[in-house]
Formats: structure tokens, sequence, C-alpha cells
């Protein structure tokens, strides 16, 4: 069973390098590819992309020519991916991989279809977040749960593991982080068994890198509702 690791990547030239080599240690005994969608940077990161693995054959580099967004860069991904098994993984160090392996026995024992990480079930370090951002999560995922009955507590989570059977059963629309909430939507409507797992997770601030704002928070609240009552 192959897995495909989906990473959306801007302007993340001092840690693409480092998540790659965690993946590639991690995933030592499985059979993986690493699909890295880099969207449109401007800092040396397409570049160094070009230089360092244009010729890895596990890894799949994707160029946008434009700044696109998360949502349609993991669209992408999904398109160009080979694996039974599809996860998502940010560019910077803020998750662990390690964390994907108990995530993918889930679903390889065919005990889940999905599988959300969450950082607010307390299974290793989490860095204390600021509180209005914590907020802002709790709201989204509040809504969101509202709409799908579900119980999660972490729906913009990056992790997020699945099969690409289902993915592939989708249609999704959203260009930037508006996708975390089109995609629990969209999985709950196919009636899929839907874990959550604890992560550990060392998260960044404004000043250090971290790329979502209010005006996505509010985008993600429109999602819920256009999602939940429209194809």
């Amino acid at each position: 069973m192959k897995v495909s690791v989906i990473i959306p990547c801007y302007n993340e030239i001092n840690t693409i390098n480092e998540i790659v080599l965690k993946i590639k240690k991690v995933f030592s005994k499985i059979n993986y590819e690493i699909i890295i969608v880099d969207d449109f940077s401007n800092d040396g990161t397409t570049e160094f992309l070009k230089n360092t693995y244009k010729k890895n054959k596990k890894i799949k580099l994707i160029y946008n020519n434009i700044n696109l967004g998360k949502g349609a860069s993991l669209r992408k991904g999904f398109s160009e991916s080979l694996g039974d098994i599809i996860c998502i993984q940010d560019a910077d160090l803020e998750y662990d991989p390690i964390d994907l392996l108990p995530m993918i026995t889930l679903i390889r024992n065919n005990s889940a279809d999905v599988v959300y990480g969450s950082r607010f079930r307390g299974n290793g370090p989490v860095r204390a977040s600021l509180f209005l951002n914590r907020l802002a999560n709790f709201v989204i995922t509040t809504l969101t749960n509202i709409f799908t009955n579900l119980s999660l507590t972490d729906i913009e989570c990056c992790y997020k593991v699945f099969k690409r059977k289902h993915i592939q059963s989708i249609t999704l629309i959203e260009n930037r982080f508006g996708i975390e909430p089109e995609l629990t939507i969209k999985f709950a409507k196919l009636n899929l068994k839907i874990f959550e797992y604890g992560i550990s997770y060392y998260g960044r601030t404004k000043d250090e890198g971290k790329k979502i704002g209010f005006i996505d928070g509010i985008r993600a609240i429109y999602c819920i509702f256009r999602y939940s009552f429209f194809k």
C-alpha cells in the first residue's frame, strides 16, 4: 500500500529540506512518494527545489506559475498522487511526521477512512498559541461539528490522512485555507469513518512565518455555510 505525502510550499527556504529529511527517515519502511507543490515562492525555495530534488525519484515537484493558495496547491497534489493513502504535510516544522504513522495505521487496518490530527487531544508537546487563534479555531470547529454532526476538536489542523479513492470522489473548490472546512464537510457527506488522533505541535507566530490570518477565518465561516447547504 503506497502513501503519498502532499506538501504545499510557499516561501519555506529555511525549513523545506529539514521536513523532507524527516519524512524520509520516518517513512523509511513504507512505500511512499513526496509531492511538493511550490506556490510561486519568491525567497529562493523554487530554485532550491529544482537544484536539490529534480532527480530524486521519490519526490515529485509541481510549480505554480502564480501564487494560488494552499487549497489550490493541495488539489494539484491530490491529482498527481499515486498512493492508496494521502497525507497532508506543511512545509514548515510545526508538525512532526512521526505522528503520521499511527494515523496511517488506522487506515491501513480499515479502522478509519479519514484521520484528522488534533492539537488538543493531548498526545505530545503543544506550543501555547495565541488566545485569539485558539478562539477562532474553536468557533470554526464547533460550527463545522454542528452542521456535520461530528465531534472533532481541530478541523484546522494540517494533518489529515485519507484514502485516495475518497478524495477523488469529491470536487474541491477553495483555493486558500477554506479548504479545511470544505474537506471536512464533504468527507462527512460521504458518511466515512472519521477519526482523530492527538499530535504534537510546534506552532509559529506571524513573525516566525505563519501565514493564515483574520480574513481566512471569515472565509472559513462562509465555507461552512456554503458547503453545508449547497453542493
